[in-house]
């Protein structure tokens, strides 16, 4: 009799294991596709370079917070271009999306082929020149 109890005693054990394990682990997975499908529904701008050196061509980068580019090793996006300051632009994550800022450049910012002054909005298909390079303002 003490046998049969010890036997259904760990079977039970076994079960609440399996339960507990099975609890957990659908949790877990419940909290990464929530995380990933709040991050693919928050429509997050990224820059994304379509035109330049082939080092820097499909380098995407999210604009979670300001991005500096120029030509200076301490820039976030470094272009080597003659033409480019070393610190020539900056974006910022703003609340209706970004902006462009031209950080007193010697030969200019462009965005969609206009001169940028002061704080400009940034929207999903623009694009910014400096130099030979181009980036493209696209969603993650």
């Amino acid at each position: 009799m003490f046998e049969i109890a010890l036997l259904v005693g760990k079977l039970l054990l076994l079960a609440l294991l399996y339960l507990f394990l099975f609890a957990t682990i659908k949790a877990g997975v419940g909290m990464v596709a929530g995380r990933s499908q709040s991050r693919a529904g928050s429509g997050e701008l990224v820059l994304a370079v379509s035109q330049g050196p082939k080092e820097l061509l499909g380098t995407r980068l999210p604009i979670r917070g300001p991005i500096v580019i120029g030509r200076s090793p301490g820039a976030d996006i470094v272009i080597a271009d003659e033409f480019v300051s070393a610190r020539h632009a900056r974006v910022t994550p703003a609340r209706e999306g970004a902006v462009l800022e031209d950080l007193g450049s010697t030969n200019g910012t462009l965005l969609d082929g206009q001169q940028v002054s002061g704080m400009v909005p940034l929207s999903v298909g623009s694009v910014i020149t400096l130099g030979s390079v181009k980036l493209k303002v696209d969603r993650a």
